[in-house]
């Protein structure tokens, strides 16, 4: 295995510090792992789209405002 040095705010590394109990490395390899997941599925996702960018920009707008139409409703 390879090793990587993260650097974190001191705020951070202090609110870790309260944990010992806890394989920060083992976090940090997950959470890095579940991203390369998530930008695998998005690479894929975005190489069959036939969507330039701002048609894209456009679809995520009217899909944004359909959530927070539906979302205030139900709040109603």
């Amino acid at each position: 295995m390879v090793s990587i040095t993260l650097a974190v705010p001191a705020e951070l590394k202090t609110d870790m510090d309260k944990f010992p109990d806890i394989n920060w490395s083992a976090v940090a390899r997950e959470a890095i792992k579940q991203k390369i997941i998530l930008l695998k599925k998005f690479r894929e996702f975005t190489e069959s789209s036939t969507l330039n960018e701002e048609e894209a920009l456009r679809l995520g707008r009217e899909v944004n405002k359909a959530l927070a139409k539906k979302y205030t409703r139900e709040r109603s």
